[in-house]
């Protein structure tokens, strides 16, 4: 079986039991939780049943429906205590598929900050032969910073052009999409706020 994007199942193991746990948690109805992040109840339950994997944008609209961080639902990550504030950038390996990584949608995913906080720290690569089409909506703010290649962003109907070094600060509000431009794709650092909030949803638009 696959995801939406043509990724093996076994890249995120035991992601659907984890899906399924955190919405009884938040006490939602399976209808209730779909509607939060623009998707089908039958899509929810298929992505709950391993029968499908979400791409990073559900992932993040999970999250915030959740009030979990994005690592939580990736990798079962509950840090005990408090956590430290530091993220070693040498705690893992640095190879997609390693123990401290995400694939969703394509995308790579690395956390690069301590979970349970209100602004969420990734480090994401997103691969020049996959580009995602859905433009989010949500409430909250993001940040990005470009690493490695070239990235296009879209902002409502505006398109720009990010280089290494490049930053960029915005509403997410405000209809947005990710995209790399060149091959091998674009390495990121990345920042987004996690609201709980009865409209902290992510719509497609």
């Amino acid at each position: 079986m696959e995801n939406d994007r043509g990724l093996p199942l076994e890249d995120l193991p035991g992601l659907g039991a984890r899906l399924r746990e955190r919405r009884l948690s938040s006490r939602l109805t399976l209808e209730a939780a779909a509607a939060r992040v623009g998707l089908s109840p039958a899509h929810l339950s298929r992505l709950e049943t391993a029968k499908r994997q979400p791409s990073l944008p559900v992932l993040l609209g999970l999250s915030r429906a959740y009030g979990v961080p994005v690592e939580t639902l990736l990798l079962g990550a509950e840090a005990p205590g408090a956590p430290s504030p530091v993220v070693r950038g040498s705690a893992g390996p640095s190879g997609p598929g390693t123990a401290d990584e995400g694939l969703a949608g394509g995308w790579t995913y690395r956390p690069a900050g301590s979970p349970g906080r209100a602004m969420q720290a990734l480090r994401v690569h997103i691969p020049a032969r996959v580009q995602d089409e859905v433009v989010r909506v949500h409430p909250g703010e993001e940040w990005l910073y470009v690493l490695h290649g070239r990235l296009l962003l879209t902002l409502d109907r505006e398109e720009y052009r990010l280089e290494p070094g490049d930053a960029a600060h915005f509403d997410s509000m405000r209809p947005h999409r990710l995209a790399s431009i060149d091959r091998p794709g674009v390495d990121l650092l990345f920042l987004h706020t996690l609201l709980q909030s009865p409209t902290a949803d992510l719509f497609p638009h």
